[in-house]
């Protein structure tokens, strides 16, 4: 969907999610400057996720899904989608979310290992950087696509004595 809506479309969309009241996503910030942007939500609020052929879901389990990333040229190599994933897993979490589910690009898969990805082939997240923060892969959508998720614990708050 994201290349079909590109530019104006997608922030008519973005607009929407944000007039109904909903929290798209996660915003990392370098002093005043926004430098990335990461997409969360619950999976059935994410229409053009929940119709994908390719990213099928695994189970009927609730998952809140990271969908997407934006990070500035000038902000990249910096460990800033780590932050932004960390950031997206708070949110979910006191969100109520149980797990939390990713779509990354594997650059150790045999078809792109060695390569170098482009702006638009690491939107979706780099595979690395979900197994850093304890993701797993749980179903492979494509050769070079992966299904991962985080099972989040609950943080239980016990009584002062």
């Amino acid at each position: 969907m994201f290349k079909k809506t590109k530019g104006e479309g997608n922030r008519q969309i973005l607009k929407q999610i944000v007039d109904a009241d909903k929290q798209p996503g996660i915003l990392a910030y370098e002093g005043n400057q926004a430098v990335g942007w990461c997409g969360i939500a619950p999976r059935p609020d994410l229409i053009a996720l929940e119709n994908s052929r390719i990213l099928k879901r695994v189970d009927d389990r609730a998952v809140w899904s990271i969908t997407c990333f934006f990070i500035s040229r000038e902000a990249r190599g910096k460990g800033i989608m780590e932050c932004l994933i960390k950031a997206a897993i708070a949110h979910a979490r006191s969100n109520g979310a149980q797990i939390v589910e990713a779509y990354p690009i594997d650059m150790q898969s045999p078809k792109l290992l060695g390569q170098v990805f482009n702006s638009y082939s690491g939107y979706m997240g780099v595979a690395s950087a979900f197994r850093t923060l304890g993701f797993e892969e749980v179903q492979r959508a494509s050769e070079t696509q992966l299904i991962m998720r985080l099972m989040i614990k609950a943080h239980v708050k016990r009584k002062a004595k």
